[in-house]
């Protein structure tokens, strides 16, 4: 839904902007040029789990959400931004260590840990799995991967999340990454919305459509009307020279020429 298709007189609600935040994902960026478009309009960042965050965005707990794919595309619409590269978990005296990066190859002789909030979904990936009762979290599996019952894999900012001493990650190529996008429910679009999705797109004020621009223009203009005064005053009274009679070089005082 673009900017287009908001009913005519629709606005920004006063009481600010909800965004649902899973973990991991990072929007400071956004948020600094957000408080910069709409210093008055309040960005709240609500937290949820991955497997919470549509089911609350249906719900109305959110305006947005910043969340991880798969996205079930029924009534939401979905703005991909990038996608996440995939590293393993190992202890820092693993072999893993001696390389750069690894490939899936490198992982078939390797214990998988897969924990019940798994954000990966690589059903075919390489490597045994683990023998014990799965994990019910990230934290925990780590936990397993400390005791060297194995490595996990996950998205790299979600290892930055729980990174801990003693533990260490590569990058693995050809893994699957973890895709984050943007969404909203369609029928509750806003010019908010749309200013959001035009910051998360790396769009300017002036190229953006959402209520930032129309607020920027406002503020511009406020400011040249602010300044335009003081600079005709300085034209006025600035030095410059003058057109009048007498101007240009003086002539010399009589008998003040050359010597012969």
């Amino acid at each position: 839904m673009s900017a287009e298709d908001v009913p005519a007189g629709a606005s920004a609600p006063a009481t600010g902007f909800r965004l649902l935040l899973v973990p991991g994902v990072n929007p400071d960026r956004w948020l600094r040029v957000w408080a910069q478009r709409l210093p008055d309009v309040p960005l709240e960042l609500v937290v949820t789990s991955p497997a919470d965050a549509e089911r609350r965005l249906r719900d109305g707990q959110g305006d947005a959400a910043l969340l991880r794919a798969p996205v079930d595309r029924d009534g939401l619409a979905l703005v991909p931004l990038y996608t996440e590269v995939t590293v393993a978990a190992v202890p820092k005296d693993h072999l893993f260590t001696a390389a750069e990066e690894l490939s899936p190859a490198d992982l078939a002789d390797e214990t998988l840990v897969v924990p019940a909030d798994d954000l990966l979904r690589w059903t075919d990936a390489p490597g045994e799995p683990f023998a014990g009762a799965a994990p019910a979290t990230t934290d925990e599996a780590l936990d397993l991967v400390a005791a060297g019952a194995g490595v996990v894999l996950l998205p790299l900012s979600v290892w930055r999340l729980h990174a801990r001493p003693g533990l260490t990650s590569r990058p693995v190529t050809d893994a699957p990454g973890s895709a984050v996008g943007l969404a909203w429910v369609e029928e509750r679009y806003s010019p908010l919305v749309e200013e959001l999705v035009g910051i998360a797109r790396g769009r300017t004020a002036a190229s953006s459509r959402g209520v930032g621009a129309a607020a920027d223009a406002g503020r511009s203009a406020s400011r040249a009307s602010g300044t335009g005064g003081r600079q005709d005053a300085r034209g006025s009274t600035g030095r410059g020279r003058s057109s009048g009679p007498g101007s240009g070089r003086r002539k010399p005082p009589p008998g003040r020429g050359r010597r012969r």
